[in-house]
Formats: C-alpha cells, sequence, structure tokens
C-alpha cells in the first residue's frame, strides 16, 4: 500500500495511534446520522474495522463518557452528549493521553526545550496551530461541512 511507503512525517496519525485513528474515524462517521443508533456489526461493515477491535473500542468511547450503549435487539451506540461539545482534541486527549503531542516530530527522545532537534521550533509552532484547530472543531463542526459538502 502506498501510505506505508510514506515517511512517518508524511501524516497527522505520526503522532496518534490506532487505537485513537479508529475512534476518530467511529465517531466521525457516527455524528453524520447523530441520532441513529450505531450497532458494532454495522460500524464494523461501514468502516471496516476489525471486530474485537472495534468492539473493545466501543466499550471505552463508552467509558470515556463520548457514547453510550443501548441494549436489545436494535440495541447498539448513540453520542452520550452533544456533537457541539465533543472537540476532536478531546476525543485524542482523553484515548491517548494528555501529552500525546509532547513527543519530537523526528523521534529523537533526547529532543527537549533545553536540547531542540533541528526540527524543534517549527514542529513547536504547527503542534501549536494544529492543537488549536483540534481543540476548536467539534463533531458537530465535522457533520456541517459533511452536510454542506453533500448539498454543494
Amino acid at each position: 500500500m502506498f501510505q506505508n511507503k510514506l515517511p512517518p512525517f508524511c501524516s497527522i496519525y505520526m503522532i496518534l495511534n490506532k487505537t485513537t485513528e479508529y475512534a476518530l474515524t467511529v465517531l466521525s462517521y457516527m455524528a453524520i446520522s447523530e441520532n441513529e443508533i450505531s450497532s458494532a456489526e454495522f460500524l464494523h461493515d461501514e468502516l471496516e474495522i476489525p471486530r474485537r477491535y472495534l468492539r473493545r473500542l466501543m466499550t471505552d468511547l463508552s467509558r470515556m463518557g463520548f457514547i453510550r450503549s443501548s441494549k436489545g435487539r436494535k440495541g447498539g451506540f448513540v453520542f452520550a452528549k452533544p456533537l457541539e461539545e465533543i472537540s476532536l482534541a478531546s476525543i485524542i486527549k482523553t484515548v491517548e493521553g494528555a501529552d500525546v503531542m509532547g513527543s519530537c516530530i523526528l523521534g529523537h527522545q533526547k529532543c527537549k526545550e533545553e536540547q531542540p532537534c533541528v526540527m524543534h521550533e517549527t514542529w513547536v509552532e504547527a503542534k501549536t496551530k494544529m492543537l488549536d484547530t483540534l481543540s476548536n472543531t467539534t463533531l458537530y463542526d465535522l457533520k456541517e461541512k459533511k452536510n454542506r459538502l453533500q448539498i454543494s
């Protein structure tokens, strides 16, 4: 696959683990039809996330307060709070931990404020802008953008 041949700094997922990538994918997808119940099986079929991984992720997202489960034959998952209250940054920080983007963009373990690598200053500036964007973008915003694109 072409994407796997790209250097790690060519993707936003360079700093996010697979679980966070899937969490963003699932919650963004569910936001499009926020009032509908989404079963794990439906999400698996639509998003091609491995079943076991997805079930564990949905349990975690429920425990984190983003979604809640609905039991029964037509059960599944719905949002536990309004989309306007769920920023992309809150998802990332909750799933990954508060210091998700604290590491060096080049992967240097010793890169710190006192001993910066060659990319340190540029990364700090880019990271600040990215965090601002993620903090100010909610699932509701993504839903609205998707709706506007469908109308156009």
